[in-house]
């Protein structure tokens, strides 16, 4: 399989169970070692439960621009979402991909797609958040341009769990890709 066979394109209503499937599985793929079992658990209990996933389909802008999905085949193999977070800014929420499908592409396209919605809204500087220590999503974003500007608690963290995320930004212009 190659990237050229994969579609990007807005979620739909029957791409829950998928989207689910994917950030369940690319959550627990990526932060063991990171963070605790618990606070992995409790993330991906707060934030990929199908009827929450369900209400997060379609867009309500600019804060939230929908799931997006890269699809190959009839399979979802990655989901991403973002949208405006401050005039003028925007962030990706959200990028997993089904962790066997990793280093194909798919995270770019979907990243493109992402900052193609959050460049319409009018954003010119675009932000991720990346767990401390995720060097490869680090690497990636980097290799996209994308730099390191703070250092903070993760969200839903607590003192107990010590997770602390890169705030990482990019200006958007025409040479993102």
């Amino acid at each position: 399989m190659t990237e050229e066979r994969a579609e990007v394109r807005a979620a739909l209503d029957e791409d829950v169970t998928a989207i689910v499937d994917i950030c369940t599985l690319g959550y627990r793929a990526t932060y063991p070692g990171l963070v605790s079992d618990e606070f992995i658990e409790r993330m991906l209990a707060e934030g990929y439960r199908p009827e929450l996933v369900a209400k997060q389909i379609p867009a309500a802008p600019p804060g939230w621009l929908g799931y997006q999905v890269a699809e190959e085949d009839g399979r979802v193999l990655g989901a991403a979402a973002g949208g405006l977070v401050a005039p003028g800014a925007g962030e990706l929420f959200v990028l997993y991909l089904h962790p066997d499908e990793r280093g194909r592409g798919l995270g770019t396209l979907l990243l493109n797609r992402v900052t193609d919605q959050i460049r319409e809204q009018g954003a010119a500087e675009m932000r991720v958040g990346v767990l401390d220590g995720n060097e490869r999503a680090i690497l990636f974003y980097e290799a996209r341009g994308f730099r390191k500007a703070e250092r903070r608690r993760t969200t839903g963290s607590t003192e107990a769990d010590n997770a602390w995320t890169w705030v990482m930004h990019r200006a958007i212009g025409n040479s993102y890709k």
